[in-house]
């Protein structure tokens, strides 16, 4: 057990424009080299290319996008005492899902060909929404993954 106690958990803080979380997630974790006022434009660039394009709520798109690339289900590598690794199924929680649904945009969008990163992060939020996209075959990548290795879900 560790001396120090447990680390008390802290939520996150809002973003200064739209007043929200799920935002100032998506803009830490954009940043190169710690450029935090960069990911800043990127982010809001992006969203108003998404208001531009859907005519909709561009929070309700992110708000979207995140929630159906969320996986409910990962694979873990586990070592046996043969040696040979198993991906084994896991369950994931809410907190670690939305956290890899937001590294499976950012990657995506990186990967996207274009002209800018906002360009590119807002098509592929605009694509995650409607159910398509890079990310979207990343989560059902993952959930095939796991649906074949059902049968070593006792090692969990």
């Amino acid at each position: 057990m560790s001396h120090r106690g447990t680390a008390e958990k802290r939520t996150a803080k809002s973003d200064p424009i739209f007043r929200n979380r799920l935002v100032n997630m998506v803009v830490n974790r954009i940043p190169k080299d710690g450029k935090k006022s960069l990911a800043y434009q990127i982010l809001y660039r992006a969203v108003k290319k998404i208001l531009q394009k859907t005519e909709t709520n561009p929070l309700f798109v992110l708000r979207q996008a995140i929630r159906r690339v969320t996986p409910n289900i990962g694979v873990k590598t586990r070592r046996n005492k043969k040696g040979s690794t198993r991906k084994v199924p896991i369950e994931i929680g809410s907190k670690q899902g939305r956290a890899l649904a937001i590294r499976w945009l950012l990657k995506a969008s990186q990967k996207r060909p274009g002209r800018n990163m906002a360009f590119k992060l807002s098509s592929e939020l605009v694509d995650a929404a409607k159910g398509s996209g890079g990310a979207i075959r990343k989560k059902e990548a993952t959930h095939r993954m796991a649906e074949a290795n059902r049968a070593l879900a006792h090692f969990r």
